[in-house]
């Protein structure tokens, strides 16, 4: 059976986005990170930033925030309002299932998350794979990034929460739904060191016998 797609979905702050991306090198295969965010902007006539603003929230105060901008209460050069749908996180939902299957049938590709473990379920050529790490390597990690100590604490202990209480609410589910995967790797071991494990996992379940090595020397 030949591998397709792997899904990445991750906890904030472990490496992620820089895991898949190497992941999306090695293979030689296209990522869908950022540019899944664009295509569900794109897909709900919104803005990349609008969708990142509102993905996995629940905070009815935010929301009212942005309908209100989407409604043109604030000034500056918004498209007319017509052009422009009122997104909440049930939308998002659905559009994100659209935008995740248009990802899969646009070649072999690596996503990141946006549901697409669940979207794609049921898929034998998709390997789904949740990658964690322990509190002090996330916090740790963001701060290296540039974040502020303080946020990087209140990030990592808040924004997993919100996801989980928004798969909860809109795909009756809890996060992280261990049957959904594959395989689940903890990232204190390395960015470089998961990457390589996962060209393993999927040349193993392709069936493949290239060496690792001939990926990994394209990183």
């Amino acid at each position: 059976m030949m591998i397709r797609a792997v899904t990445i979905e991750r906890e904030f702050g472990c490496g992620g986005s820089e895991i898949a991306a190497k992941l999306a090198e090695f293979l030689g295969w296209k990522l869908w990170d950022h540019e899944l965010t664009q295509e569900i902007a794109r897909l709900t006539n919104s803005t990349p930033q609008a969708v990142e603003q509102r993905e996995w929230k629940n905070d009815p105060a935010v929301y009212r925030v942005f309908k209100s901008f989407l409604r043109g209460a604030f000034e500056g050069g918004l498209p007319p309002t017509d052009r422009l749908e009122l997104l909440d996180a049930q939308r998002i939902a659905t559009v994100s299932e659209q935008a995740v299957n248009r990802a899969l049938s646009s070649g072999p590709c690596v996503i990141v998350g946006r549901g697409s473990q669940y979207f794609l379920r049921n898929r034998k050529d998709v390997f789904r794979v949740f990658l964690y790490a322990s509190r002090t390597f996330k916090i740790n990690r963001l701060i290296a990034a540039g974040i502020l100590q303080e946020k990087a604490i209140t990030d990592v202990d808040t924004i997993d929460r919100e996801r989980s209480a928004f798969v909860k609410r809109y795909f009756k589910l809890n996060w992280p739904e261990i049957h959904l995967y594959d395989a689940m790797f903890n990232t204190d071991t390395g960015d470089s060191f998961v990457a390589d494990m996962l060209v393993r996992c999927v040349q193993q379940v392709s069936g493949r016998g290239s060496n690792i090595a001939e990926f990994s020397m394209r990183g």
